[in-house]
């Protein structure tokens, strides 16, 4: 290519990197925890769980559960298992039901615990897991403002991805193999990112456009709305099926026993392998109640097995199915496989633990970024006080980054010895912990030291999670392996990987050179 084309694409990368790295590297780290959030949860929790996302137990038996603290007449009631945990969503409608009582006319939001069946709201369910999950997305932003920014990042970053790409094409097969790590420290920064750049593009470039995909599709389809819908965003939700259908509340109650478990067996009967991640009842009680059951095949009998039959009650006859393994819509492919792509959930826990190491590469890419962009500007050509304000810039953005991974392992210690943990806590312990680290090593003024003494503190922060875990559980590794606690021994798992592998970079691998690219002055 021309070197002006090159010019071109090289300072889109450079800028386009510069400015997002911190919110990038906040969103890989947080998120490559995220492939782990429900091992996560049930770690925290000390739960044992099943290893099917579906919901457990019996349906009517959380009805009757439910029947005893609210009155479900005239009601939709929505029970929801997404996330592979004890808890359930359950979601209340308004009572349709004129004579009604007051209490009865409001939404109602919850989660119930499938062992011992308590309940409890979203801000005092809150967890370690999904604090990360959430994360990773921005979202402890004020809503939408977080999301809108993670996906403007996600999206610049598809920028600086593709235009980094084209920088190194005409040298990508070499690149991929060079590695001089006794060349000077330009050198050394230089090569890390590009060989791992090159090594995680395919990885990079599907969360780039997935994430920018989830989290600006509000915006996107913006104008389409307003072009082609006249400005009525619910014709287009129910063209794209995200809205349930609507049925008429008749006001006339519906007699004889209630049983939608067998109709959930009738539909696992009639479609071997489907497991059941939604129970959506219209009109409770009423003689016009239909019951939606949806889910999906398991990914061994078919990846994008989507689909739901609805019935209704009153005489159990089918009004409408989408058969699964003849579903091949080109909408729910879409819908699913972006979603399936960007959680990494279709192989595994291979596949995951893969997509977690590609994360955490990722964020050493965006690291070693930062370190080039300051080697190359400190030259002796360019003005001092330049050279300062570009090594303060680099300062501060490299010790918001590494700070993270010793606040998110003594966060993991904290949560475990806890009597209590919700949203409130999460906030309170995490971020301001974040905070005073950050600071430290700000005022430190010594990237070297910022580098050393965080892969230390978080290697040692990290090994002592599995043992924070025996002591305060009793779920000590050889337990977890003995009773089948697969979620509980893959973190301890997790953190002895991390801890080990750090710690070892600290000592055997960094260098204690002069040569650290800062002003002499800084």
């Amino acid at each position: 290519m021309g070197n002006r084309i090159y010019n071109i694409l090289f300072h889109t990368h450079t800028v386009s990197g510069i400015v997002i790295s911190v919110g990038l590297y906040v969103i890989f780290f947080a998120g490559s925890f995220s492939f782990f959030r429900d091992e996560i949860t049930n770690w925290q929790r000390g739960h044992n769980v099943s290893l099917a996302d579906e919901i457990p137990g019996s349906v009517d038996g959380y009805l009757n559960d439910l029947s005893k603290d609210h009155n479900l007449y005239g009601r939709d009631v929505e029970l929801y298992h997404y996330f592979n945990e004890r808890n359930i969503s359950v979601s209340l409608t308004a009572s349709k039901d004129s004579l009604a009582k007051e209490e009865d006319k409001a939404r109602v939001f919850f989660y119930v615990d499938t062992e011992d069946k308590s309940t409890g709201d979203y801000r005092g369910s809150y967890h370690l897991g999904e604090f990360l999950y959430r994360l990773h997305f921005l979202d402890q932003i004020p809503y939408p403002y977080g999301r809108y920014l993670s996906g403007f990042v996600a999206f610049f970053f598809l920028f600086a991805i593709i235009t980094g790409i084209l920088v190194h094409w005409d040298k990508i097969i070499s690149n991929f193999y060079t590695f001089r790590p006794w060349a000077k420290i330009k050198t050394i920064w230089t090569d890390a990112h590009t060989a791992l750049g090159v090594i995680g593009f395919p990885f990079q470039f599907v969360y780039a456009v997935t994430g920018a995909f989830f989290l600006l599709k509000g915006l996107l389809i913006l104008p389409v709305v307003m072009g082609f819908y006249d400005g009525d965003q619910n014709k287009l939700f129910e063209d794209l099926e995200y809205n349930h259908p609507e049925y008429a509340f008749y006001n006339e109650r519906l007699e004889g026993p209630i049983s939608i478990d067998l109709l959930i067996a009738n539909v696992k009967e009639e479609w071997p392998d489907f497991r059941v991640t939604e129970a959506h009842i219209f009109n409770y009680g009423d003689q016009n109640m239909h019951a939606y059951i949806s889910g999906y095949l398991g990914r061994g009998t078919k990846l994008n097995g989507l689909g739901h039959r609805i019935y209704k009650v009153a005489d159990g006859s089918v009004v409408e199915e989408k058969v699964p393994l003849t579903n091949d819509s080109y909408l729910d492919g879409v819908k699913n496989m972006m979603f399936r792509l960007h959680f990494g959930d279709y192989g595994g826990y291979g596949l995951r633990v893969i997509s977690f190491v590609l994360g955490l590469v990722s964020c050493f890419v965006i690291l070693s970024g930062i370190m080039i962009w300051l080697v190359a500007r400190d030259k002796k050509n360019i003005p001092e006080k330049r050279r300062k304000f570009n090594h303060q810039v680099a300062n501060i953005y490299m010790a918001i980054c590494l700070s993270m991974y010793p606040v998110t392992a003594l966060e993991f210690i904290i949560v475990k010895f806890a009597n209590h943990v919700d949203m409130a806590f999460m906030y309170r312990t995490y971020f301001p912990i974040w905070l005073v680290a950050s600071l430290f090593f700000i005022f430190k003024k010594n990237i070297a030291f910022t580098n050393k003494w965080t892969l230390i503190s978080g290697g040692v922060l990290g090994l002592m999670i599995p043992i924070a875990n025996g002591v305060a559980s009793g779920n000590w590794i050889w337990s977890s392996i003995a009773n089948e606690q697969y979620h509980m021994l893959l973190v301890d798992l997790l953190w002895l990987f991390l801890g080990l592998t750090t710690l070892w970079i600290a000592f055997f691998k960094l260098e204690s050179k002069k040569n650290e690219p800062m002003p002499s002055k800084a």
